[in-house]
């Protein structure tokens, strides 16, 4: 019996019973700050370029975030802190669910003020490379009041709203869940995540 203890727990059986969790400690306040300010800073230097959708990288007007995508080999210390940790939650999800995840991509996203992302589903349609989506939210102080919500459309009708709080990690089995990101009334920063397999090829 596989008694080895592990951090992530709650977030392994949660992904196996439900298929979607919040977890609100993936890293340190001072973290979680000092990627907040490297995003802000790069958003006022228009470092982010408008957001594009599939596999084609194809500008819509159902999207309104900008992004940051971050690069292997150049990610700064902040960047570090975080991929490092999610590596870490990649590695428990294998260890305990048998997934095979071999990589994590991630960018920077900011949505102006009402901006937001219509409905949408995150495995591409000619991938199954997705597995595992993850949203990092870096916003400090945010009120519910204040929008933004990711929409996480669950079976039966049923939806759920996560505001993105800074510090809160969303995860969600890619191919299950459609989602939608609300309105919010000023900027909203967060890092938007995938947990990836390794993919032979296409599906119909």
């Amino acid at each position: 019996m596989n008694t080895y203890p592990h951090e992530f727990s709650s977030v392994t059986n949660a992904l196996a019973t439900d298929g979607w969790c919040v977890m609100p400690d993936l890293l340190s306040t001072a973290q979680t700050q000092a990627l907040a300010a490297e995003c802000r800073a790069m958003h006022k230097a228009r470092q982010l370029t408008p957001a594009r959708v599939g596999a084609t990288r194809t500008a819509t007007p159902l999207r309104g975030d900008s992004t940051h995508w971050f690069q292997a080999g150049a990610t700064s210390v902040p960047q570090q802190a975080f991929t490092d940790r999610l590596d870490a939650l990649r590695l428990a999800l294998n260890r305990e669910l048998m997934l095979g995840l071999v990589e994590c991509e991630s960018h920077y996203a900011v949505y102006p003020p009402g901006a937001g992302y219509t409905r949408h589903i995150d495995r591409l349609r000619d991938s199954d490379a997705r597995v595992v989506s993850a949203v990092f939210y870096l916003n400090e102080g945010w009120q519910d009041a204040d929008g933004g919500a990711l929409r996480l459309y669950l079976d039966g009708g049923l939806h759920r709203d996560i505001y993105p709080h800074a510090g809160t990690l969303l995860l969600f089995l890619s191919a299950q869940f459609e989602h939608e990101v609300l309105p919010a009334t000023h900027d909203r920063m967060s890092i938007a995540c995938w947990m990836r397999q390794r993919t032979f090829g296409v599906i119909g």
